[in-house]
């Protein structure tokens, strides 16, 4: 679609463009966007994702949050389970000295009901102990302990002269006596176990690395020192005590302090189980038929296995310790897991693991956090429904503030009339005037109405402005040819207001047709030159010249049925700047106008400004630079040829869709059009266009006036003699404008939907 574009903005020749926006991808979209339908979809659309976007980072501070809290929870318990361990640890020095009394008095030939008792009541009061025992240099092992039932009894087992070993379980009954529970023959000799080599090597109080126990192959540790009888050199070893601490004895201590769904393992420094609870209701997978120590596969917890198989993980927590726990998946579930020290002792390295499934631990969380999902959803919908309503609000208010709007702009138009015209639309403003589409009152006939700026009628500038926009219109009203916009009427408002009356154009300028559809077929560029030759030819024969021929200055257009219709567009130039037409040639000679183009210098150009394109030179329009003939760039008087020279290059424009000259610098153009040879066309028009036509172009831009055609009608004839191969038909031309052309304008109504102008 086609923008409006001003056929020409002032008598002063000052011509100002005011273009169309671009046809943009992000122009429409931003439209849409502002649109009334865009904001009701935009706003609530905004609101909803921020709430969604606020939703989810609320959802994740909250888990995060919880998971921090639960994390110092679950290290709070770890390090309470590992104070336990380390409490009842500490228990053994006290028993042991309790122990090392009963041995110093005690002898192995003598009755041992009394040590007995006195054993088991350590055993009773000692919370994870689960032996105490005295062994004799004579292999004889005398100890109470805690058996599966958790009921305490003691054992006594002596090394036989003959071989093995007998063992005797007993009973504690009432009043010191023992009940003999069973008798059987083993291998066992205290004297072998770890336990009574370290204390005899050591020679003081020990801790034993973890090992397993001989009976029960549970994996225990224990305290041990050696009991001497004698001073000096008569010092003797009697006996060695202990104080013994398995599995299910330290177990049973993990137990009393386990939250539901946790998991809880004392472990060595070489990853030795010590102790475990968890409590998952399965039977407890201790028992081994090899005499080892217990590891994490025999426990047959996945979970347990996932920490202790993965070392990295195990480091780290065992480094990090509290208040932080780690992560740790096993069978696509996470848990997390808090890691304490077990003991206060330097030779004891262990810790205590905690663990705990975050499914469990974040239980509560996750009903609440259904129950603030429902809550913020809710809250979510009612905002977006309040952003609807509200953007509901705003759009009706801007519609009705842009109908009350367009209703004080069409009451001003209403009010605005000029003669038997009334203004309806703007279709452009420059500098120094303004274009409007118009309608007749009583024709209802539409026009484009031309109008010289309010500003610019009061001042030092109106005589000037007056007798240029008088002298364009006389010289419009004096053309009668079809290619040539046609003026209806002209007068002066009852404001001061000059105006003049033109026919509304249905179509685009000859710089937008190459700018948008790119350069055009021989075949039409010959039909249109030969319209702008009528054009001109009648300017000419009445003694005017254009001055400013362009390609914005040339539209083509629909009128009723015909279509590439050409109408040649602003005369504002026609006059010379020393007033009066220029009807007359050129009259320097050929030395004189050399002389002429050697004398400018660059730097004289450089105080020609630049207004939109055209340029002005001490009061006088001069033209527009890239289509300018040599000798106005002097300043000299121009004849016809002059416009030929400027129709030449609008031919190489549409052919080619490239300037004569393609530089960007006005210096550098106005001299190269004065200097510069004409460059090679053949090389630079498409094949299509004869080599005829290629030298009748060359020759219109040789640089002296003298040696181009004649004029325009001699153009025109010889322009007729080149036939083009492919005619361009009537049927081609309206195939064209179905295709690209802008959609026809409304007469019927006061403001249509499209602008004629380009």
């Amino acid at each position: 679609m086609s923008g409006p574009r001003i056929a020409d903005a002032a008598t002063s020749g000052e011509r100002k463009v005011v273009p169309a926006a671009p046809d943009s991808r992000a122009s429409r979209g931003l439209s849409i966007l502002v649109s009334p339908r865009g904001v009701m979809v935009a706003i609530p659309l905004l609101v909803g994702v921020v709430g969604v976007f606020l939703i989810a980072v609320g959802q994740e501070a909250l888990r995060a949050s919880n998971l921090e809290s639960t994390d110092a929870r679950l290290a709070e318990q770890a390090q309470l389970v590992a104070g336990s361990i380390s409490d009842s640890l500490a228990q053994a020095d006290p028993v042991l000295d309790r122990v090392v009394e009963l041995g110093r008095a005690h002898d192995p030939a003598q009755p041992f009901e009394r040590v007995a008792h006195n054993l088991a009541d350590l055993m009773r009061g000692s919370a994870g102990v689960t032996f105490v025992s005295l062994s004799f240099p004579d292999g004889t092992f005398q100890g109470a302990y805690t058996d599966a039932d958790g009921i305490v009894r003691f054992q006594d087992s002596r090394v036989q002269a003959t071989g093995g070993t007998i063992v005797r379980r007993f009973n504690l009954g009432g009043h010191e006596g023992l009940l003999l529970q069973r008798e059987e023959r083993s291998s066992y000799d205290p004297r072998t176990r770890p336990f009574y080599a370290l204390a005899v090597k050591q020679a003081r109080r020990a801790w034993t690395e973890p090992y397993p126990f001989f009976d029960t192959l549970q994996t225990g540790v224990t305290r041990v020192v050696p009991v001497y009888r004698g001073e000096g050199a008569e010092r003797e070893l009697h006996a060695v005590a202990t104080v013994d601490f398995d599995v299910l004895g330290l177990s049973s201590q993990l137990d009393r302090h386990q939250l539901p769904g946790t998991r809880a393992v004392l472990f060595a420094k070489g990853g030795a189980i010590l102790a475990y609870a968890s409590d998952a209701k399965s039977p407890t997978p201790f028992k081994r038929a090899e005499d080892r120590l217990l590891r994490h596969e025999d426990l047959r917890d996945p979970v347990v296995s996932a920490l202790f198989t993965n070392p990295a993980v195990l480091a780290r927590a065992t480094a990090e310790g509290l208040p932080r726990a780690i992560q740790v998946e096993s069978k696509g579930e996470l848990y997390r897991v808090a890691v304490a020290a077990a003991s206060r002792d330097e030779e004891l390295p262990w810790s205590m693991a905690y663990i705990a499934s975050e499914q469990v631990l974040l239980a509560d969380l996750a009903r609440y956090r259904s129950y603030s999902t429902l809550i913020a959803v809710l809250a979510l919908l009612v905002s977006v429904a309040l952003a609807y309503f509200l953007a509901r609000a705003i759009t009706r208010a801007k519609t009705e503030v842009e109908r009350a709007r367009a209703d004080a702009e069409h009451a001003r138009n209403e009010a605005k009339e000029l003669g038997s015209y009334r203004l309806i639309e703007c279709l452009g403003e420059g500098a120094m005037g303004a274009v409007w589409r118009a309608e007749h009152r009583l024709l209802a006939r539409q026009a484009a109405i031309k109008l010289i700026h309010p500003s610019l009628s009061k001042g030092v500038a109106t005589p000037e402005v007056r007798a240029r926009f008088r002298r364009e219109a006389e010289a419009l009203a004096s053309l009668r040819s079809r290619n040539t916009i046609e003026l209806f009427d002209y007068g002066v408002a009852e404001d001061g207001t000059f105006f003049y009356v033109m026919e509304l154009l249905d179509g685009m300028d000859l710089e937008t047709l190459v700018e948008r559809h790119g350069p055009q077929p021989y075949e039409r560029v010959h039909a249109m030159l030969l319209q702008i030759c009528n054009s001109l030819g009648e300017a000419h024969e009445r003694g005017l010249v254009h001055r400013d021929v362009k390609p914005a200055n040339i539209y083509i257009c629909r009128a009723a049925d015909e279509v590439d219709v050409i109408k040649v567009l602003d005369f504002g130039l026609v006059l010379s700047d020393r007033g009066g037409l220029s009807a007359g040639a050129a009259t320097l000679t050929p030395d004189q106008a050399e002389a002429a183009r050697r004398s400018i210098r660059p730097h004289e150009l450089d105080a020609v400004s630049d207004d939109g394109g055209k340029l002005t030179k001490s009061g006088g329009v001069l033209g527009t630079p890239a289509y300018m003939p040599p000798e106005q760039v002097i300043g000299q008087l121009a004849d016809g040829r002059a416009d030929l020279y400027s129709v030449a290059c609008i031919a190489v424009w549409l052919l080619s869709g490239r300037l004569v000259f393609p530089y960007a610098e006005m210096t550098k153009l106005l001299l190269a059009h004065m200097r510069e040879p004409v460059p090679d066309l053949r090389a630079r028009l498409p094949r299509t266009v004869p080599d005829d036509m290629v030298a009748l172009l060359t020759q219109c831009l040789q640089k002296l006036p003298e040696e181009r055609p004649t004029g325009i009608r001699e153009f025109a004839q010889r322009l007729r003699a080149i036939t083009p191969a492919t005619p361009w038909t009537e049927e081609r031309a309206k195939s064209w404008w179905r295709d690209h052309g802008p959609a026809r304008v409304s007469l019927t109504t006061s403001l249509p939907a499209v602008s004629p102008y380009g």
